[in-house]
């Protein structure tokens, strides 16, 4: 089966093209970084603009660098939501408009299941390895900070998730308090590579062992009160300091939440995917936890963790498999409580 996938629920426009939920055969984003870059955050009018004026010619780029036509897609899967309503009605208008006219099955799809299913693509010729039934997913991204547990490729259960703040927020809200600019996990990873994780002991909120659920807010506040008793501007050595001890404190309470998880519920692979996936030291305390307790670690590689198609076409491909369809009357639903 190939599917055509869309994804639009925040600031990226992406399409990719996928043969049987697997093999990626083309993914192409569409970024809009730099133009919300100076306002430190994603500017939900500016990303539907752009959003309009990018969708056809990368749906159009991901045909062509598949070899593919409209003619030989078997389904459509879009992105439902979560996300900003606005961005999201663009995907969903433009996939509902092409499934009216081409008569292709369509199927709505959750952004945050969605990025689960990352751990299973793979490059065409590749033989990428996949987590095995049932698995824990631990999805941090800018939107969400979520654990999950997949019986099967359609059904989970949530275990835990943030009560404010997510993972990527907070990178983002202290990377623009350091004046370290947009994106800020990307800032904030480069400059902990160089500083002492140890240096500042930030708290780790909800560490009471039991609950899977997550809290940033009170360790941005924590990082906001450090830098307003400081006499002047951090040096260079000390915003180094910072990051790493930032990092470390998120990275730990991500770790931490995941290996409670899967003892909670007696998996034996983890997934971490989203956006916060992509950091380095995350990445490798995963890996150390992993070979730690003897289980299966299953991290995409960074051009899914991201918000892409490839995903959303990979989940979508087992709902057209099972007749999850969606009708022309299929609407954005912007929160998770809309699933």
């Amino acid at each position: 089966m190939i599917v055509l996938g869309i994804e639009s629920s925040c600031d990226d426009t992406a399409a990719s093209v996928l043969e049987d939920g697997r093999v990626v055969l083309s993914s192409i984003v569409s970024s809009q970084e730099s133009i919300h870059a100076k306002y430190g955050g994603v500017v939900p009018e500016l990303a539907s603009r752009r959003h309009i004026e990018a969708i056809v010619p990368v749906i159009e780029e991901a045909l062509s660098n598949a070899g593919k036509t409209l003619d030989d897609i078997d389904g459509i899967a879009v992105t439902q939501g979560p996300g900003l309503v606005g961005s999201l009605l663009i995907g969903l208008s433009f996939a509902k408009s092409l499934s009216l006219a081409k008569g292709l099955p369509l199927t709505g799809v959750n952004h945050i299941e969605a990025h689960a299913h990352a751990a299973f693509l793979a490059e065409k010729g590749e033989r990428g390895g996949a987590p095995g039934f049932p698995f824990v997913a631990l999805i941090a991204s800018g939107g969400h900070t979520t654990l999950l547990h997949f019986e099967d490729a359609t059904a989970y259960r949530v275990l835990g998730q943030t009560l404010d703040d997510s993972a990527g927020e907070a990178f983002d809200k202290v990377a623009k308090l350091l004046g370290l600019g947009y994106p800020g996990g990307a800032a904030i990873d480069r400059l902990a590579r160089e500083g002492d994780k140890g240096a500042i002991d930030f708290p780790r909120p909800l560490a009471s062992k039991g609950s899977l659920d997550f809290s940033f807010s009170g360790l941005k506040t924590s990082m906001l009160t450090y830098v307003k008793n400081l006499s002047g501007p951090p040096s260079e050595a000390l915003l180094r300091d910072l990051s790493a001890s930032f990092q470390e404190a998120v990275v730990d309470s991500l770790v931490t939440k995941a290996l409670w998880a899967l003892r909670a519920t007696g998996a034996k692979d983890l997934v971490a995917a989203g956006g916060v996936a992509s950091n380095s030291r995350f990445r490798a305390r995963l890996s150390e936890m992993a070979e730690e307790e003897g289980l299966g670690l299953y991290i995409p590689h960074p051009r899914y963790c991201t918000d892409n198609a490839a995903m959303v076409a990979s989940l979508g491909f087992h709902q057209l498999e099972k007749g999850r369809l969606a009708g022309l009357d299929m609407n954005a639903k912007p929160t998770w409580e809309g699933f």
